[in-house]
């Protein structure tokens, strides 16, 4: 035993589970403490290089952890949430697709323990919602927002959290309120574009771990804000860092500008 303090990972054995066992074995402040899997999978009871045993029991995985790290589907992460409230356990969650319900569940558990939730752990994609919020309130009007994102086929979700951060981010700019102004999907007679309008366009395929431009379209001129991953590696290192900074902090809900220091900008 290190004396560092320990992380559960949720869903250990997924490819995302797998990248934050990575960034947690070279980070110097954590170690991995636990890994969770569902129920009925086939590598429960292995035990893994890092010296922790997969279990399907969140009770057990969170006893004797100080922060549960949750890259999973919202109800399981939900379920694990509950159960890290009833430890006194920190939780950092990257689950996108989450309903209101689930988002105010979410916000009642950060009553009790420490909770961070982020669309995105990667630390330049949180720099492109600093950099879309304060494009869209230095440009004004006379520029169309149009967000466009990139995903592996298997993503469950559409579209992306952080495709809809993004979307918030230029509302935000703009002073305005997202509802209203969203538009997911056009196709038939739709008319001219509404004014505000901040469109969002999901595409899927192959393995891509996740692409995102925002377009501002003005007359004979537009700007284009990118981010592409290669990989999930630099979300799980996000995530870690977040988990870090979380575990010591008091019962509420925090968001990865905190840890970044981006909500003093």
């Amino acid at each position: 035993m290190s004396g560092r303090p320990r992380a559960l990972v949720v869903g250990a054995l997924g490819r995302m589970g797998e990248s934050v066992r990575r960034a947690l074995a070279e980070h110097p402040e954590l170690e991995l403490g636990a890994a969770l899997e569902v129920p009925g999978h086939p590598r429960l009871s292995e035990r893994l290089p890092e010296g922790v045993t997969v279990t399907d029991d969140p009770k057990a995985a969170l006893s004797g952890c100080d922060v549960a790290i949750d890259f999973s589907r919202p109800d399981a992460s939900l379920a694990v949430l509950r159960a890290a409230a009833d430890a006194g356990v920190a939780f950092v969650s990257g689950t996108t697709g989450l309903s209101a319900d689930q988002r105010a569940e979410l916000a009642a558990c950060a009553e009790r323990v420490p909770v961070l939730w982020a669309p995105n752990f990667s630390v330049s994609v949180n720099a492109l919602f600093w950099l879309t919020r304060e494009a869209a309130r230095r440009l004004g009007e006379g520029y169309d927002a149009e967000i466009v994102e990139l995903h592996h086929a298997a993503k469950r979700d559409a579209p992306s959290g952080t495709a809809l951060r993004l979307a918030e981010a230029v509302a935000e700019g703009r002073g305005d309120d997202l509802d209203g102004l969203l538009v997911l999907g056009r196709e038939g007679e739709t008319g001219e574009r509404p004014p505000g309008a901040i469109g969002v366009q999901a595409l899927r395929g192959g393995d891509n771990p996740g692409e995102h431009t925002v377009l501002f379209v003005g007359r004979g001129e537009r700007l284009e804000l990118s981010h592409r991953s290669a990989t999930r590696d630099h979300f799980a290192r996000g995530a870690v860092r977040a988990a870090a900074w979380l575990h010591p902090r008091p019962p509420a809900l925090y968001t990865f500008d905190q840890v970044l220091g981006l909500d003093e900008s």
